[in-house]
């Protein structure tokens, strides 16, 4: 294996903004901001809108469409062409 090709991985904290949760974990991705984790140690910050923690598939709290409306749209619009 070639030596000094890997990139430099260092600990960084992923705060999802939407849920307030944080995650602990290495990344090569560059921040100006700096955040105390609970351990007590200052680490990099990268904000992000979603994560497992905020997102409809992973807490299961996907959001309803207006179905019922669209099918009665259609249902009206159509009810009269087969006769």
């Amino acid at each position: 294996m070639k030596s000094d090709i890997h990139p430099d991985y260092r600990p960084v904290i992923f705060k999802d903004v939407s849920s307030g949760t944080s995650y602990l974990t290495r990344s090569t991705i560059r921040t100006g901001e700096t955040i105390t984790h609970e351990d007590g140690n200052e680490y990099p910050l990268v904000k992000i809108n979603v994560s497992a923690s905020s997102h409809p598939f992973y807490t299961g709290q996907a959001q309803m469409l207006d179905t019922a409306g669209r099918v009665e749209k259609f249902r009206r619009r159509y009810q009269n062409k087969g006769k």
